[in-house]
């Protein structure tokens, strides 16, 4: 009966029950090796003779609230073929365990739905045990992500704490799976991910990235044969900053106290999409009138909403046609940030082409950005950053993202 409550409970077979009892408040298991099943651990020959043996004891699955361990004298044996004494595998737990592999199913079970201090609790062991069998869980199932077959990819860093540290992250845009994860930013954080994109002979077709310098060089140095798209948030973002600092600049300029009333507070509203302007908040009507107020400004806004349709274009040939017409009209401005920035998108166009080519984006990977920070509120950050790597390397299968 105990026999049979050990395979079915606890997916313990082919060892003896020897006895049952408690201690504790705990129950104990006690089992014994079959003579006639052991074998050497290095060859599996069955030409052993019994050298001693040594008493463990192992958690398993509570039954209720009362913790179970498994009691067994592992048996230690002299193997005739390799001439070695040896301590036998046990069949329900892995070496240097404290625990039985069904617990470790169980706590994983547990870590879908529960943070690592609730599980150790629940289950009476330390929190270093439950993260430990997280990290194992990892290790095996995301330890080296796969990068065959990939063709488009995104690139991008994320900030994790205080004293600017970051990590450059790497998705697969096909999948969603994050498959590089690099400490710092920069080139420097993704040649661990090269050298394995070429030892496995990867041929990625494009790549999505901001207009940082050091991921252009990178690129174009590992990866001379994939098109480099330059992202439209990133564009835009880099648009809108240099806006924000010309409205700034023009706002300091203007002596008449009315003229200042109108353009305080109108940043946000010329960084706003028109289409998210509130109306009955009269949003529209304050930047109308701070825009008929200001040339200048009024030329910097409307630019920027002419650059946006660059990407609802059809073809790469109205996309180049349309960024010379836009980098024409931003020098005829006048203006140094209008021309400062024609700059930029004249030396940064085959980026931009490229997307007709290759419709991707980073768009993906800010969404995973959000997910890791969201994953550090939730632990109260990481001491171990191989564990938080590895979490990330997780996260796009939301059956296996553990709680932290």
């Amino acid at each position: 009966m105990s026999t049979s409550l050990l395979y079915h409970g606890f997916g313990i077979v082919g060892y003896r029950h020897i006895r049952t009892r408690f201690e504790n408040g705990a129950i104990v298991f006690r089992i014994a090796h079959d003579r006639f099943s052991l074998r050497c651990p290095n060859c599996r020959s069955k030409r052993v003779i019994r050298r001693g043996s040594v008493m463990r004891r192992f958690r398993t699955v509570p039954i209720g609230k009362k913790p179970v361990f498994i009691e067994i004298a592992v048996q230690r044996v002299y193997c005739k073929a390799c001439k070695v004494v040896r301590q036998v595998k046990l069949a329900f737990a892995d070496r240097r365990r404290t625990y039985t592999r069904a617990f470790e199913r169980c706590a994983l079970e547990l870590s879908r739905v529960m943070t690592i201090c609730d599980v150790a609790k629940y289950l009476g062991v330390s929190w270093g045990t439950i993260g430990q069998i997280q990290k194992s869980h990892l290790v095996r199932r995301y330890g080296r992500p796969k990068l065959k077959h990939i063709e488009r990819i995104a690139i991008d860093e994320i900030s994790i704490g205080k004293g600017h540290r970051y990590l450059t992250v790497v998705l697969n845009l096909k999948t969603g799976a994050v498959i590089h994860v690099g400490e710092g930013k920069g080139a420097d954080a993704l040649t661990a991910f090269f050298d394995r994109l070429k030892r496995c002979a990867c041929a990625v077709k494009a790549v999505a990235i901001d207009m940082s310098p050091a991921y252009i060089g990178a690129v174009l140095e590992n990866l001379p044969d994939a098109a480099i798209v330059f992202d439209h948030f990133h564009v835009i973002k880099l648009y809108n900053e240099k806006l924000s600092d010309f409205r700034r600049a023009l706002y300091h300029e203007v002596e008449r106290t009315s003229d200042k009333k109108v353009l305080k507070g109108t940043r946000w509203l010329l960084l706003k999409n028109p289409e998210n302007l509130n109306l009955e908040k009269g949003e529209a009507h304050r930047l109308a009138q701070a825009l008929q107020l200001n040339q200048p400004l009024a030329a910097a806004y409307y630019l920027k909403e002419d650059l946006r349709q660059f990407w609802k274009l059809s073809s790469k040939a109205e996309g180049k046609k349309h960024l010379r017409h836009w980098i024409k009209k931003a020098e005829s401005t006048g203006i140094p940030m209008l021309i400062k920035f024609a700059k930029t998108i004249q030396a940064h166009m085959f980026g931009l082409l490229s997307f007709f080519d290759h419709p991707i984006s980073t768009g993906p990977l800010e969404g995973t950005n959000n997910k890791i920070k969201t994953l550090q509120k939730q632990a109260y950050g990481f001491r171990d950053l191989q564990f938080f790597k590895l979490k990330i390397f997780a996260l796009h299968e939301s059956k296996y993202a553990l709680v932290g």
